[in-house]
């Protein structure tokens, strides 16, 4: 797919892997759609990614009206939508059991849940129904490109982490069908699964903390650059033939149990 002056939507696009992602497609030439929930950090966003050609949108991504609209508005504004990233999720953690044999709070496991899968497979199904109706780009005979956003944790899940996992474990299952689901449509979909990651919040936790995290990457020893997760998007996006496919990117990591 030829990125330039093509829309993209991006969310939880003002933060961590987002922010790195619609920083990297701007510079591709793509015009930038931010849905997230912070309104002034949005408009920072907007304001340092260019306001021609990038747009926030306050979206909670379980809502289908409010995806519904943006999407609209986006359109509008931006112009027609050809790639889709989910980066918005939420990464609670707590045991089965705590340490005094009380279970785990249920609404956080669906919290999680709702938020990490509900909300991926929601903006994928109207940003689909979009892209379906647009016309074919390239020998390809492409319309859209979806890129979600799994974990490691779908694989290894570590301990205090079973509504994490679980949710990004059915991100990777969702992969493959909502490919074949939408191929006679001409959108691919792709998910990747990244490691651990230097994000804000990451690089904001102790040293001790980002040592024992990077403790286990084989090579290169180090956390992973939010940078590196947008370039492989733009991969993604560019490579007509990538389709239905979950990549790790994460070192050679395998997660302990703890």
């Amino acid at each position: 797919m030829n990125l330039n002056q093509a829309t993209a939507v991006v969310t939880g696009g003002c933060s961590g892997l987002g922010h790195a992602t619609a920083i990297a497609l701007r510079n591709a030439g793509m015009n930038v759609a931010l849905f997230d929930l912070n309104d002034e950090v949005g408009a920072q966003r907007v304001e340092e990614l260019g306001a021609d050609n990038t747009a926030f949108f306050r979206v909670d991504v379980c809502d289908e009206y409010a995806v519904k609209t943006a999407l609209e508005a986006a359109t509008v504004k931006l112009g027609d939508i050809r790639l889709v990233v989910n980066c918005a999720g939420i990464a609670p953690a707590a045991r089965v059991l705590n340490r005094d044999g009380e279970p785990a709070d249920q609404s956080q496991f669906e919290k999680t849940l709702r938020i990490n899968l509900f909300g991926t497979y929601n903006v994928s199904r109207l940003a689909a129904a979009y892209m379906a109706k647009l016309p074919v780009m390239g020998e390809a005979k492409e319309r859209g490109v979806i890129v979600n956003t799994a974990s490691v944790a779908g694989y290894d899940g570590q301990i205090g982490q079973s509504a994490y996992a679980a949710s990004k474990g059915a991100i990777i299952s969702l992969t493959l069908p909502m490919a074949r689901d939408l191929a006679p449509s001409g959108i691919r979909v792709n998910t990747v699964a990244p490691g651990v990651m230097g994000t804000p919040l990451l690089l904001s936790m102790p040293e001790k903390v980002q040592d024992a995290l990077v403790h286990n990457v084989q090579f290169p020893k180090r956390l992973g650059l939010p940078d590196e997760f947008a370039k492989l998007v733009i991969h993604i996006a560019e490579n007509s033939y990538l389709n239905g496919e979950t990549i790790r990117l994460d070192g050679a990591l395998r997660m302990p149990p703890k």
